[in-house]
């Protein structure tokens, strides 16, 4: 069965205006690259069925997700990207650099497609327009114009064929002009202005602006108890740790990633690990905690939020998880998707007081804040 809707990310540029070794869609922004953001945003959204990000050779781990290879122009990338997603009917092509996009530019996208062949975001041009040269040249009537924005949405065959018809010796600055070029009109739907281009240093710090400005802040906290018992492994963070003893539950009883998942779901009001994981249920019997963490943060992103941070503490007298810090550092950020300077590890005891103190189990506790 053929999706209806894919998104295609144009992410295969060098960005090179914008400063630096780094291609400007692989920057940091609010702890995800530009990329990331675009991608999160189109994947979440019900509308679409696929995201395929198109890349440079060689750059496909910066990216999660499906990947398509582009070519020594944008126009090349499109085209590459439009033949390796095959049978479809509608897709949105959008620039990596745009990072901030409302579901309610797609939405408006996708019902223009209704009756149009392809439909483009645009605002009205605010600024005065003039030539350029040695002195400033006479202004331009600016209520004809408008600015044009991504994603771009298409009928898939359509924006095909333009795309494989237009000259190989000529460039296009996006895919509309190349639609129309082939005879079809492009639909105007309202843009928005946080849709706008990253293009140099400054850009990156007023996307920040604009996301804290948008985005909500919600802090969550989780908690976990299990016992240690003999014959069975420590699980901790992710992390196999050589001990006497090991956690007893129905799962691998990883209390930490356990703490971690009731905090993940708790910032989105989606209840705690046991709703999700019934102990009751059979097929949770020794399964790896980690799937737990994943299923939660996946919930977050569905909701269009993100993971900002994540402080752990350990409460145990053994053993001792100074040597294993960085390891489970490491293992948390990996199943969240995040970088590892996003996750805090701490240990602590009771002074030998209460079950912990007296060798009894393990306890955790856990804080994540996101924004949404």
């Amino acid at each position: 069965m053929s999706a209806e809707t894919i998104a295609l990310i144009v992410a295969a540029g060098k960005g090179e205006r914008i400063g630096g070794d780094t291609p400007k869609q692989f920057l940091p922004l609010a702890g995800l690259s530009l990329v990331e953001h675009s991608r999160r945003a189109l994947a979440g959204h019900p509308g679409i069925d696929r995201v395929v990000t198109v890349v440079a050779a060689g750059n496909e781990a910066f990216v999660e997700g499906e990947t398509a290879i582009g070519g020594a122009t944008r126009r090349e990338s499109v085209l590459n990207g439009l033949e390796a997603i095959g049978e479809v009917r509608r897709v949105l092509i959008h620039d990596a650099a745009r990072p901030i996009l409302p579901a309610a530019v797609i939405d408006r996208l996708l019902l223009a497609l209704d009756s149009a062949k392809g439909a483009v975001p645009t605002l009205l041009v605010a600024d005065t327009l003039a030539g350029k040269g040695d002195s400033l040249g006479d202004t331009v009537d600016r209520s004809a114009l408008v600015r044009v924005q991504t994603p771009q949405a298409f009928d898939y065959a359509a924006i095909l064929a333009a795309h494989s018809a237009w000259p190989v010796s000529e460039e296009a600055t996006d895919d509309a002009q190349i639609l129309r070029r082939a005879g079809h009109d492009v639909a105007m739907v309202d843009g928005d202005p946080l849709l706008d281009k990253i293009t140099y240093p400054g850009d990156i710090a007023l996307a920040e602006a604009r996301l804290g400005a948008i985005m909500r802040v919600r802090t969550a906290t989780g908690y976990d108890v299990h016992r240690l018992v003999a014959g069975e492994r420590l699980w901790l963070g992710g992390v196999l740790i050589p001990h006497d003893k090991g956690l007893s539950g129905h799962s691998d009883a990883d209390v930490a990633l356990h703490a971690i998942t009731d905090a993940v779901l708790g910032t989105i009001a989606a209840g705690d690990i046991g709703q999700h994981f019934p102990p009751s249920d059979p097929q949770w019997k020794g399964a790896e905690s980690g799937q737990f963490l994943q299923h939660a943060g996946s919930l977050v992103t569905a909701k269009g939020g993100m993971i900002d941070f994540v402080d752990l503490t350990i409460i145990c007298e053994a053993p001792k998880i100074g040597p294993y810090r960085d390891a489970i550092r490491d293992r948390i950020a990996a199943l969240l998707r995040v970088s590892r300077e996003q996750i805090s590890v701490k240990a602590t005891t009771t002074e030998r007081l209460g079950f912990t103190g007296r060798g009894e189990g393990i306890a955790a506790q856990a804080v994540v804040t996101i924004r949404i």
